[in-house]
């Protein structure tokens, strides 16, 4: 895997979004969180500014959710249902891009990821960013 490829295409399960998206240091940038969203997500995200990712089929099939205060927006496929990047609270002017859309990779490519605090987010006052553990995948014999 090469951690320093800067641009990548992407897509939904059914193929309905496509987009292409620049990395901010390649694949480097690669997290999980422990928000209530995320947990139940289970997304690996990695970083793109906000100019770093276009949408180049399907604009019409994405669907937003927002939750808590509203200021992270995540995207998914309205038909297959797929979550396919968000526009970050921790840094609003990124996104995060799930690598499972992203063509020729997947979660398990990656053997360590940090994990981000986001039951005490960093965005809510007095709390500073904060690394919640590691997440790691072991292939088996």
């Amino acid at each position: 895997m090469d951690l320093d490829v800067s641009e990548l295409d992407g897509a939904c399960h059914c193929g309905g979004v496509k987009f292409h998206v620049q990395l901010k240091n390649g694949l480097r940038t690669a997290r999980r969180c422990t928000c209530s969203y995320c947990q139940m997500r289970g997304a690996v995200a990695v970083s793109a500014a906000l100019g770093g990712l276009t949408i180049t089929e399907g604009q019409d099939l994405l669907t937003l959710y927002r939750f808590n205060t509203g200021t992270a927006q995540h995207f998914f496929c309205s038909r297959c249902g797929i979550y396919t990047h968000h526009q970050r609270r921790s840094n609003p002017q990124e996104y995060g891009v799930n690598v499972a859309c992203l063509e020729g990779l997947g979660p398990f490519d990656f053997p360590e990821v940090p994990v981000n605090d986001g039951v005490n987010h960093p965005s809510d006052p007095g709390n500073a960013p904060r690394l919640a553990g590691w997440l790691r995948f072991e292939p088996a014999g």
